[in-house]
């Protein structure tokens, strides 16, 4: 991965037209608005359920297969879903990509991401798998740190061998809050001296910790799909209080790990990490990036000042959002042929 500098801090130019299109025909979905999040799980899924393109005339991306399994987990059964690249058929064995989905932690499905995990699967020729973890506020904090624990180990197992995953290349990912699950799930297993780590970090417009004081707060506040304020609400959701468990602040560090220094940030596994200008976790993100660097991991970010977050989900509406998940299936790419 090529060295770049990487600032605290990311820019924005212009919304790529087709994003701002996208928006613009769809001004009820947002994510951390003023609905009920009953009602945005629902719309979401209305929206960017795979099942929901083909009436609305978008061609789901193409994939070898698509296999449905389950992970026994320690708070019960996790469904997961396996994506399978053509190329499959004639390597056998494959790395594989652990992707935890956006949401706040609240919203969202493996349905809705089901197109983004296909064109990551195609393009850098490794398994995605997408796992439908509990969601907050039914399951606060740290159930899904836990299950995405047991996916991992669930993964390395004879079942993920069986599967045809290559063991010593398991990357784990996420966007949004899945993102921050992600990197809070890589500290906590090198703070517990679990071996071996993952072997690389996948983290689009990463939630690294709540964006109260940056410039990308306040310019990208409304009106770019995730709502600002909003993000805040679901923290509330997120974190655990009595009776149902402890009280958990939000500085945790596996809340909120882009609010550690970087002397607690060592030792981690390689981390790419995707910001996007109209966004108002821009600058959490590339700080947690810069962070990273500074501790000494290897790291590679992606800036794209001209999209909005949740350009994974936005692919089939958009030529611009679809050619950065081009450019994140290439850095993975290059990250399994390091790893091998």
């Amino acid at each position: 991965m090529p060295e770049q500098d990487i600032p605290t801090r990311g820019t924005r130019t212009t919304l790529a037209p087709s994003v701002k299109c996208f928006l613009e025909q769809h001004p009820q979905l947002r994510l951390g608005g003023d609905e009920d999040f009953h009602a945005e799980r629902r719309r979401h899924l209305e929206v960017f359920g795979i099942h929901a393109l083909a009436p609305a005339g978008l061609m789901p991306a193409s994939i070898g297969r698509v296999h449905f399994d389950g992970v026994r987990g320690r708070h019960g059964t996790i469904p997961v879903r396996m994506f399978y690249p053509r190329r499959f058929a004639e390597k056998g064995k494959l790395p594989a990509l652990i992707y935890f989905h956006g949401g706040g932690y609240t919203v969202g499905s493996v349905d809705e991401f089901e197109n983004g995990l296909r064109i990551l699967a195609e393009g850098a020729d490794v398994i995605t798998i997408g796992v439908e973890y509990r969601l907050a506020p039914e399951f606060p904090f740290p159930t899904q740190l836990d299950e995405y624990e047991d996916v991992l180990a669930w993964t390395r197992s004879h079942e993920g061998a069986r599967l045809g995953v290559d063991p010593s290349r398991i990357f784990c990912g996420g966007d949004s809050a899945g993102g921050n699950m992600t990197a809070a799930l890589c500290l906590r297993l090198r703070d517990e001296g679990v071996q071996p780590l993952p072997a690389a970090q996948i983290l689009l417009y990463p939630e690294a910790r709540l964006p109260f004081d940056t410039p990308a707060a306040t310019e990208n506040n409304s009106g770019y799909y995730l709502e600002c304020n909003g993000i805040f609400g679901f923290a509330d959701r997120y974190l655990s209080r009595p009776p149902a468990g402890p009280a958990t602040p939000p500085s945790h560090r596996y809340v909120s790990p882009g609010a550690l220094p970087p002397e607690e940030l060592g030792g981690l596994p390689p981390a790419a990490v995707f910001t996007c200008g109209f966004d108002p976790l821009r600058d959490v993100g590339a700080e947690y990036a810069a962070k990273l660097r500074q501790a000494g991991n290897k790291v590679a970010w992606r800036h794209f000042p001209d999209l909005a977050h949740g350009f994974l989900q936005m692919a089939p509406w958009s030529s611009e959002a679809e050619e950065a998940c081009g450019e994140v299936a290439r850095v993975v790419r290059e990250l399994a042929r390091a790893a091998g």
